[in-house]
């Protein structure tokens, strides 16, 4: 049977974000998918990740972060809000969809992204709405940069790529603004306890090896179960690609 897009906008204060869910047209499992992307992209950049998982009975949500033009023309006004508010949107999709997805019981919920989409799963791994399912996170391309230094995209070698991407999003998400904030709050995690898988390419040209293992030595400090799973090919501007290996990881983990 063939997959059932249903289509909605997550409305928070003055947001109104598209967001869509995958589910899957035969058998449903009681678990959920919640999704979103990396800087200056798009809900399509990781379309291929909610329609694997319907191969195994999993219904997904992917929605767009406010203030990037790929998504939907929408602001940030202001960017306080972009940082304190952002990561609750992950609850604001499980109640927008919730009832319509009808659970038999209560579902096991995974909740991932892509680069920044990745560290405000994170973040949303401790938000009430979801204290009481069994949880997982998957971030793909995430790492942790050195403390001192620049973050690579504010080197000249992205000079042009970041004129161009600064365009894509609000003036309050500019790269002046957003960088440094994410590089703080990847130091000020503060998520414990949890299931953590770690998805990075051997090629991601953003994020390296060994800033992957340094995420999860921070994260290991809070008696977080971290998995690395460090894929040959998996390019950063290509999260699309990860679809395939978390697939197997919910499969092979007897996640699911």
């Amino acid at each position: 049977m063939k997959t059932l897009i249903k289509k909605g906008v997550i409305s928070y204060g003055n947001w109104k974000i598209n967001a869509m869910c995958f589910i899957p047209g035969g058998p449903k499992k009681d678990a959920l998918g919640i999704f979103t992307h990396g800087y200056t992209s798009h809900k399509g950049s990781i379309l291929s990740w909610p329609d694997r998982l319907t191969d195994l009975g999993v219904s997904s949500i992917i929605f767009d972060l406010p203030g990037h033009f790929l998504g939907s023309f929408n602001e940030v006004d202001n960017f306080s809000k972009f940082k304190r508010d952002s990561h609750l949107l992950f609850a604001k999709a499980w109640d927008l969809f919730k009832d319509y997805l009808k659970f038999e019981k209560q579902p096991k919920c995974i909740l991932g992204g892509h680069s920044l989409g990745a560290l405000l799963a994170l973040k949303a791994m401790e938000l009430e709405e979801f204290k009481h399912l069994e949880k997982y996170a998957i971030c793909v391309g995430l790492g942790l940069p050195p403390e001192k230094g620049v973050h690579l995209f504010e080197t000249g070698f992205f000079e042009k790529t970041m004129n161009l991407r600064s365009q894509m999003v609000s003036p309050e998400l500019s790269p002046d603004n957003i960088l440094p904030w994410i590089k703080q709050e990847k130091r000020g995690l503060r998520v414990k306890d949890k299931n953590i898988f770690l998805l990075v390419g051997e090629d991601d040209a953003i994020v390296s090896i060994d800033e992957a293992k340094g995420l999860v030595e921070l994260l290991e400090r809070n008696n977080n179960q971290v998995i690395l799973k460090i894929i040959k090919k998996l390019p950063h501007h290509q999260p699309d690609t990860a679809a395939f290996y978390i697939k197997n990881i919910l499969k092979e983990e007897n996640i699911l």
